[in-house]
């Protein structure tokens, strides 16, 4: 965070910013290790004539049973230090005596977090300031927050020496810079009025990263979702959740197999919280997407791409909160057509110039009702001559289907050449319009010489 500098001889008041956030490990960086020894003796026990050589001996031992600290007999009676720099305790070896440090810089502020900060308005003059009216607020390349504003109740005064603190705080929503402006209007010794604006600038960057990526697999969609980490810190997620658009349920797959067997409107919450390490840690979460069925027992489908949203909470390694949420993720539009064919039996042996039929099903997968409906058996344009024909009556006229409703008809064929061969061209049709509907996929049989 930084701030122009303003000159004492024009202002008697100052603006002191702060940030709170959680303190951190302090880490040694040298290997030699506090004895506890210490903490009782001083450094100048050695040059003091006073004390007794016996209590010196024993020194060490006394104190270690005292502090509970099981020393053994390798420092007593040592005072060589020859063993301060060996590892005592597996958790030496962290470098992390169980100290915290406070914030000795501004630090990084990411997406998501919780922007905390102690102002204090600092009165530096001989004089008092008085009817002091203080503003904070935090400026965007979008927006303007005021996060205080004490025109309606001015502080009365602020004698010299003295000052003003509050903490203001505000979500962090936005990347890129930000200004924390504090201005303060007020009376100055000689009862004139006075305007100081301060400006505290910063920048908020990315902690995570968020890709996905959409797979339809038949009447199935699959959300692949990889979360990389960007900040200094680990990162505890606390929750991942997936919240689906109205017109799907999601369920969470995992690689035991395991699936919460309801849609994320229940929330699903890691127990414990799921480690992404520092510096470029990911992980990825998959997602099964369906669409509910209606009466009839088929999908609803409203052509709508929106999937749904990522709700994303997490900690640092002292507990500093996060909070992101994805913007609506999109996939493919999903469009059913009317009126669905497909082959329900094909008999398995099929033997050159003897009929026999493929027993078809028509769906209608609308909300009104269709037909009335033709199916038959389109021309190829090839010259060649096809192995398949239709034995019989080459069109079928149905009557008027319901919606969200099905039924059966019969196709009477035969085949001219054996070995493997292809049944294509079957179709439905509107009768009246003449419109395409659907058309059958080319089906391999095999059929024999006798």
């Amino acid at each position: 965070m930084s701030s122009p500098q303003q000159s004492s001889s024009q202002h008697s008041l100052a603006f002191r910013v702060m940030r709170l956030c959680r303190p951190s490990f302090q880490v040694e960086e040298t290997v030699l290790r506090l004895d506890p020894f210490d903490l009782f003796a001083g450094e100048d026990l050695f040059d003091d004539h006073r004390v007794p050589t016996h209590l010196l001996d024993k020194g060490v031992a006394s104190v270690a049973t005292a502090s509970g600290e099981e020393l053994g007999s390798a420092f007593e009676g040592d005072f060589s230090f020859r063993g301060r720099f060996q590892l005592q305790d597996p958790t030496d070896a962290m470098a992390l005596p169980g100290f915290l440090m406070l914030p000795q810089s501004f630090g990084a502020i990411y997406l998501g977090e919780t922007f905390c900060s102690y102002v204090s308005v600092n009165n530096s003059s001989n004089f008092e300031a008085r009817d002091v009216v203080i503003k904070a607020e935090i400026q965007t390349e979008r927006q303007r927050i005021v996060l205080l504003d004490t025109s309606k109740t001015p502080v009365e005064s602020i004698r010299s020496g003295g000052r003003y603190d509050f903490i203001v705080e505000h979500d962090v929503k936005e990347l890129g810079p930000h200004t924390l402006v504090c201005s303060a209007m007020y009376n100055d010794g000689e009862s004139e009025r006075k305007y100081l604006p301060q400006f505290f600038k910063f920048v908020v960057a990315n902690p995570i990263s968020v890709r996905t990526k959409v797979r339809s697999v038949k009447e199935k969609t699959f959300l692949e979702v990889c979360i990389e980490n960007h900040t200094k810190s680990n990162l505890h997620m606390d929750q991942v959740e997936f919240e689906p658009a109205q017109t799907w349920t999601a369920t969470l797959l995992k690689a035991d197999d395991y699936s919460s067997g309801k849609d994320s409107s229940t929330r699903e919450i890691f127990s414990p919280p799921l480690l992404i390490r520092a510096g470029g840690g990911i992980h990825n979460f998959l997602y099964q997407l369906m669409q509910p069925l209606n009466e009839s027992g088929h999908m609803k489908l409203d052509g709508s791409n929106v999937l749904g949203k990522l709700q994303i909470t997490w900690r640092t390694n002292l507990g500093e909160p996060g909070r992101l949420q994805t913007q609506q993720i999109l996939g493919t539009a999903i469009t059913r057509k009317e009126i669905d064919i497909q082959v329900l039996d094909v008999p398995s042996t099929i033997t050159v110039a003897r009929p026999f039929l493929v027993r078809l099903r028509l769906m209608n997968q609308t909300d009104r009702r269709m037909g009335p409906l033709e199916v038959c058996v389109s021309e190829d344009d090839s010259t060649e001559e096809r192995a398949m024909m239709v034995n019989g009556m080459e069109k079928q006229i149905l009557p008027q289907l319901e919606a969200s409703s099905s039924t059966e008809v019969e196709l009477s064929m035969m085949a001219v050449r054996s070995g493997v061969q292809k049944i294509s061209g079957i179709k439905v049709s509107d009768a009246q319009t003449t419109d395409l509907l659907d058309t059958l996929p080319d089906m391999e049989v095999f059929v024999s010489s006798h």
